[in-house]
């Protein structure tokens, strides 16, 4: 299958290439040329399979005709080594526990797939030059970014990332590793980590020189193995009787993740709508309400990860929908919350039902429990596990949050980074001395 520009739909590139370049050279992010719709049988036996047989028949619809099937297969499979389960919260409302991979959070899923897909074409391709992956990350993609890279041979990770705004734990998970991993610490916020990361994709010279591409949400290769977990939360509702009605909330920063929904249910799953819940950062949710898009600086929250101004995914969002603003808002609606309104969510929760919520989950939980109608179950996106924001979570709700033991393992490693300004030309300085 070839891939287009969203700023250009007549141009073609292979898989190898969309992912190996990450951003097309017209500044647009890159989509498949087409999305097959599943068959029935596929959703009516769902129930019955297993999380990997579902996610290979996934992958073989969007990446089939491009690696053969068994190490296709393979690549799922490895990505796929921890389960992604339903916890019911409250009656009809369940959450879909993302952080049970190696950096407990979901864009392990991604960054895994990634990783392995790329190392995959590297191998079966004629450039012999190290690959450089930039990444910009407001909190969890780094270091799922970092795992799921490190050690690759012939693969460079170089993770961007606010300075003094992203959690300890976080930070401790991708400038902790050495090896095939730099971390640099940006004086600035999300948004000029990711304005770096495009602008140095766009520099000829430096693309000359360099094999350059990104590991996040705008690769192809990040965003849609995302997909995988919306058909396995389908699959586990079926079998408990509650596959009706089925609605998604997404705490939304880059969109990549609700973009990967999107697909799914353009493949056929049976999701009746979505909800994008953000927080402070209400770009989105400004413009399902007036069908204007004004990206505007990024503000600091308590749910960080969600940080972002001018999210990339959006134009994904328009591509798919032929930029009809009714046609999106008849599928997707959305919220947004305060920090003070994130607190209290994450408190009420814990009282009530004593599950612990993270600061983003609590974004999406908060818009079902406003949203949800009456015969509709809601499914609600944890993506990392309270313990990554164990000061914050506990501040809330006052109690302890146990840290997982791989958690607790980066945190014993010693900071390594770089410092960077947010002028192009120093990272561009810094990345000319690469080898």
């Amino acid at each position: 299958m070839n891939y287009y520009s969203t700023n250009n739909s007549s141009s073609d590139v292979t898989l190898a290439e969309a992912v190996i370049k990450g951003l097309a050279p017209d500044r647009g992010l890159y989509m498949p040329e087409r999305i097959e719709r599943l068959p029935r049988e596929f959703f009516d036996g769902i129930a019955d399979m297993s999380f990997h047989e579902i996610a290979c028949r996934v992958a073989r619809a969007f990446f089939g005709d491009d690696i053969p099937g068994d190490e296709l297969d393979a690549i799922v499979c490895d990505t796929l080594s921890f389960p992604t389960p339903l916890v019911e919260v409250d009656p009809g409302i369940y959450s879909l526990e993302l952080f049970h991979g190696p950096t407990l959070a979901f864009k392990d899923v991604g960054a895994r797939f990634m990783a392995r897909l790329l190392q995959y074409f590297i191998r079966k391709g004629d450039d012999h030059r190290k690959v450089h992956v930039l990444v910009a990350t407001s909190g969890d993609t780094g270091s799922a970014v970092a795992n799921g890279f490190l050690g690759v041979d012939g693969i460079n990770v170089h993770v961007l990332y606010p300075k003094g705004k992203v959690s300890p734990i976080q930070e401790c998970q991708f400038t902790t590793l050495g090896r095939n991993i730099t971390a640099i610490e940006v004086d600035g916020v999300f948004d000029d980590c990711q304005r770096l990361v495009k602008s140095a994709f766009l520099d000829e010279e430096l693309n000359e020189r360099l094999l350059l591409t990104s590991a996040n949400s705008i690769n192809v290769a990040r965003f849609l193995p995302q997909a995988f977990y919306y058909f396995n939360a389908y699959a586990q509702l079926k079998r408990l009787g509650k596959a009706d009605n089925v609605v998604m909330c997404v705490p939304s920063g880059n969109f990549g993740n609700i973009t990967a929904g999107l697909i799914a249910h353009r493949m056929g799953l049976p999701i009746k709508r979505f909800i994008a819940a953000n927080n402070a950062n209400d770009v989105f949710f400004n413009y399902l309400q007036s069908g204007v898009y004004t990206p505007k600086a990024s503000v600091a929250t308590i749910a960080n990860a969600m940080d972002v101004g001018d999210p990339s995914n959006f134009a994904r969002i328009l591509d798919l929908y032929g930029h009809d603003h009714s046609v999106i808002t008849s599928l997707i609606s959305g919220t947004t919350y305060s920090d003070g309104l994130i607190a209290e969510t994450m408190k009420d929760c814990y009282e009530r039902t004593g599950y612990i919520l993270d600061p983003h989950g609590a974004v999406a939980y908060r818009a079902l429990r406003q949203l949800l109608l009456p015969g509709e179950t809601g499914v609600f996106l944890e993506t990392a596990h309270p313990a990554k924001f164990k000061e914050t979570v506990e501040a809330r709700i006052g109690a302890e949050v146990t840290i997982p033991e791989r958690l607790a393992a980066f945190m014993k490693g010693k900071k390594q980074s770089v410092e960077m300004s947010k002028d192009f030309a120093d990272f561009r300085a810094y990345l000319a001395s690469l080898e």
